[in-house]
């Protein structure tokens, strides 16, 4: 039997083992913490949880792929996607269904419903013609390139907006500058920047307003929980608090995979560890190449999580505070700093999992966008977030939940950077602001090593569940039984 070291409990290396297992590879997986899921984790205090990363989960297929189980008994398809607010006391709720959205936007924003219908199959066209070429495949190739999916993405060439950004193709589509923003703020899902990400991303709304979005019955961390569980049953052995600490290669073959206490010989190693960390410490004979070095990462985020003494029935379980002024929000991430007005996400798991906090409580998960660490004072940039959520939600909510704050904890940029071993604590590797993003990730396979594969969010196609996922299936073609 073939053996198989992947390093990294993360969604896609858990993906990865299910994979291999189901093909036939004896898999261990070497996890630095002690449970599975990555960024994917969860916090748990005196009767509150918090799900602690990714919150949002869309394509649930690729789950049931590798569950091999139908997840609506234990996953709950949101009819309510997120709830948007302003300052000026607007509020859009962002339905599902699409005609329903649509109705939305054209009563409370004046946007007609045709042109969100418009918009959103443009979407689903951009998506359902590119999707199997530059998500489900390998990095672009001659093979790729001429393949039937390859082909297939030749015909959206003309509708891909590559060398315009968001924003821009935004307004041509909306005259309502909060309809604008709505739609600009898809950009941060991979963080990205609307006022410089190529339109190419505008096919991302495609995937919560045409194909929905779901929530586990156990909060997102179910999702990891599950994923484990399978594996195991798969035969799948986990060693938990044993971080891989080199790559031991024969030329450009991995044979033996160490560890603070063990050493493993392997056939194949599959790595789902960011990719500069990968090259600065598990294979530092191999410098990472200089044409990732010099990309430009992500952004990162600073999240608070607070049990709170009381409930907010106008909030549901995804909401938008929205900043006045989002292109200097922008302006001042690139700077490596935090505008004076921030746009605020809240994210309360007890909405629907009501074991999330006590009677009467609620789990508030509140994030803003925040720059990668550059050496930064987080303590200052951390309590500047904090009082502007504070006051952003006394002033659009009406609460000030300053006293009721029974539980807190927090993450920042330095703080994800040693939980998640994400390079500076951005947390979707390179920028997707270049048109040529898609093309520029590193790959989940390089010709330097003969058995060693790349997973996760820092390689191709990029990072959030369903591409991690994804990575984890084109690393399944790429290996033969």
């Amino acid at each position: 039997m073939r053996r198989v070291v992947i390093i990294g409990a993360g969604i896609a290396g858990l993906a990865a083992a299910i994979r291999l297992a189901k093909k036939g590879f004896a898999v261990r997986v070497l996890e630095a913490g002690s449970q599975p899921g990555g960024k994917m984790s969860e916090i748990r205090k005196e009767g509150f949880r918090f799900d602690t990363g990714p919150s949002l989960f869309t394509l649930p297929h690729l789950v049931e792929e590798l569950l091999e189980e139908k997840l609506s008994s234990k996953y709950h398809k949101l009819n309510l996607i997120t709830r948007y607010f302003w300052e000026d006391g607007t509020l859009v709720n962002a339905w599902a269904e699409a005609d329903k959205f649509a109705l939305e936007m054209e009563h409370v924003l004046g946007v007609p419903a045709s042109a969100v219908h418009k918009y959103l199959d443009e979407a689903r066209f951009l998506y359902e013609h590119t999707a199997e070429m530059f998500i489900f495949n390998p990095v672009m190739s001659l093979k790729t390139l001429f393949s039937a999916a390859g082909l297939h993405a030749l015909k959206a060439l003309p509708r891909l907006k590559a060398f315009r950004s968001m924003h821009s193709y935004h307004e041509q589509c909306f005259s309502n500058p909060k309809a604008v923003q709505l739609f600009d703020r898809f950009a941060t899902y991979n963080g990205s920047d609307p006022y410089k990400a190529p339109a190419t991303l505008t096919m991302i709304p495609h995937l919560e307003h045409n194909l929905g979005a779901w929530f586990p019955q156990g909060g997102i961390y179910q999702i990891a929980q599950d994923l484990e569980n399978k594996a195991k049953q798969l035969g799948v052995s986990f060693h938990h608090n044993e971080a891989a600490t080199l790559i031991h290669f024969r030329g450009k073959k991995a044979y033996t995979v160490q560890t603070s206490s063990n050493t493993y010989e392997t056939d194949l190693v599959i790595s789902d560890v960011d990719i500069a960390r990968v090259y600065d410490h598990l294979i530092p004979h191999k410098p990472l190449p200089m044409r990732y070095i010099n990309r430009p990462v992500s952004s990162s985020a600073i999240i608070f999580y607070w049990g709170i003494r009381r409930t907010s029935p106008m909030l549901d379980v995804h909401n938008i505070l929205f900043a006045e002024d989002y292109r200097k929000e922008f302006d001042a991430l690139a700077n490596g700093t935090l505008a004076d007005d921030l746009t605020v996400y809240l994210f309360i798991s007890s909405k629907i999992v009501k074991s999330d906090a006590p009677e009467g409580c609620e789990n508030w998960f509140a994030m803003i966008n925040a720059p990668y660490d550059r050496g930064q004072n987080w303590n200052e940039l951390r309590l500047k977030a904090r009082n502007i959520i504070l006051s952003k939600v006394q002033r659009i909510l009406g609460m000030d939940i300053s006293k009721d704050i029974l539980v807190e904890d927090y993450a920042d940029p330095p703080l994800i950077a040693i939980k998640t071993g994400s390079w500076r604590g951005a947390l979707y590797g390179i920028s997707s602001n270049d048109p040529m993003a898609a093309f520029l990730r590193h790959p989940n396979k390089v010709s330097a090593f003969s058995n060693v594969y790349f997973v996760g969010g820092s390689v191709h196609p990029g990072g959030g569940i369903p591409l991690c996922l994804a990575s984890a299936k084109i690393v399944d073609k790429l290996i033969k039984k």
